[in-house]
């Protein structure tokens, strides 16, 4: 399944990241993990004090990889309607859920400091990314300036995190597409001038 010039570690890492997008914190046993990686328990203490700290640099992996696809995303240049708009329409496995959103589900991650701070920090980031290029937008005109770029910046993200929630229940993708659609059509509503 892995290359075998991966070391042991990075195999490790990489399983625990597809099991906890695929099962959750909780669902994901050390066994599991073990089986995945082509590595036995001693490798797996070799390299980590546990299970915990195997999932927290899983995790701190994920949200490095989901902010550099986002920045992908966000920083293509243009208005900030079209900055938006190219993070939001990006494709995605709604079925699947977000790989760190999916976490906040999990008793255990929001129980412990080290697990929860992947997850939240990533949100912060952003939501912070969002509210900046909303404020850019403001500033230049773009965007009404009665638009609060924080709520808006945190209503963008919640949407997408949403939309996944609603895929999943529904088991299609088509609610998460309509969520997508309409923010793009509530932030194109919010342009200082509608026609352009």
């Amino acid at each position: 399944m892995y290359d075998r010039a991966m070391d042991t570690a990075d195999r490790l890492v990489t399983s625990t990241q597809e099991l906890l997008w695929e099962r959750g914190y909780v669902g994901t046993s050390p066994k599991a993990i073990q089986e995945r990686a082509g590595a036995g328990q001693g490798s797996m203490y070799h390299h980590f004090r546990g299970k915990p700290d195997l999932a927290a640099a899983a995790m701190r992996r994920s949200a490095a990889e989901l902010r550099a696809q986002a920045e992908g995303q966000l920083a293509g240049g243009g208005t900030a309607v079209a900055s938006v708009g190219a993070y939001l329409v990006r494709e995605r496995e709604p079925l699947r859920g977000c790989r760190v959103g999916r976490l906040a589900m999990d008793p255990e991650v929001v129980a412990s400091d080290e697990l929860r701070a992947p997850v939240r920090d990533t949100f912060a980031w952003l939501c912070g990314r969002l509210s900046g290029i909303v404020a850019d937008g403001v500033a230049t005109g773009e965007l009404r300036p009665d638009l609060d770029p924080q709520d808006t910046g945190a209503a963008l993200a919640a949407v997408v995190q949403g939309g996944y929630v609603l895929a999943r229940a529904a088991g299609d993708r088509e609610p998460f597409d309509r969520a997508v659609r309409g923010a793009l059509g509530l932030l194109r509503a919010a342009a200082a001038d509608p026609s352009s």
